[in-house]
């Protein structure tokens, strides 16, 4: 038998979203399984910190890298146990392991985010709704804007991060695709936004100089604060790679 594919439809900010998620809902863990997983930069460094790994162990047992052809850069997934149903490694019996730090994705679900950078440099989002066959968390008695589900998911912070990579992947030259990273510029890409325990050292070690001078915030960003130094990395990668 075929899989039954998602209902993917747009919603608006303000429209109501009945649903709800917990233990008791009958169907409890089943979106963390058969799952394909994208991390974002900002995904790995929440789970890593969490985990209390430093970001090349965490990469180097739970992601896998691929990357598409005709795509400018590679996409990391969450590696998933082979248990026949391709469950999520952080996923138990009493519900996921790293909750309070799981993925910006998982916490959206059943909402999907989309944005777009516009000419002013804001970022415009649009909602759209997925509800697929197994998931019985449309049935809960629970009525609140999609904004207001979201929010409850304090994705602010994923959100704010998320969003600083949009100069990067909506870029002009990476939208026709006249941007071809070289192999160099692709570990570039891995390093300064997913290992970012190796970028750090390689910075402070004079391995890596970087062509502008750091704010304090940066400067910070070099000693322990992964937050701001992911935020310097993609402005480095953006200078690297479009500064020409």
């Amino acid at each position: 038998m075929a899989e039954q594919q998602p209902e993917i439809s747009p919603i608006a900010a303000d429209a109501p979203l009945c649903f709800a998620c917990h233990p008791q809902v009958a169907c409890f863990n089943e979106c963390c399984r058969e799952l394909d997983l994208a991390l974002s930069p900002y995904d790995v460094l929440r789970l890593k910190k969490a985990l209390g790994m430093r970001s090349g162990e965490f990469l180097k047992q739970y992601v896998l890298v691929s990357r598409e052809e005709g795509q400018a850069f590679p996409l990391c997934h969450l590696s998933m146990v082979d248990d026949g149903r391709a469950s999520c490694v952080f996923v138990s019996s009493d519900g996921c392991r790293v909750y309070a730090d799981r993925p910006g994705s998982c916490r959206a679900y059943p909402l999907g985010r989309g944005v777009s950078l516009q000419e002013d440099g804001s970022a415009k989002e649009q909602l759209v709704l997925v509800r697929e066959a197994h998931c019985q968390g449309f049935a809960e008695d629970c009525t609140r804007t999609a904004t207001a589900f979201l929010d409850s998911q304090e994705l602010i912070e994923y959100n704010r991060f998320n969003d600083a990579l949009l100069r990067l992947y909506q870029h002009p030259r990476v939208q026709d695709k006249s941007f071809q990273p070289t192999d160099q510029q692709l570990n570039r890409y891995m390093l300064a936004l997913y290992d970012l325990d190796r970028f750090r050292q390689l910075i402070n070690s004079g391995t890596i100089i970087l062509p502008f001078p750091l704010s304090k915030q940066q400067q910070a960003a070099l000693v322990d604060n992964d937050e701001e130094l992911l935020l310097l990395a993609i402005d480095w990668l953006y200078r690297d790679f479009f500064s020409d």
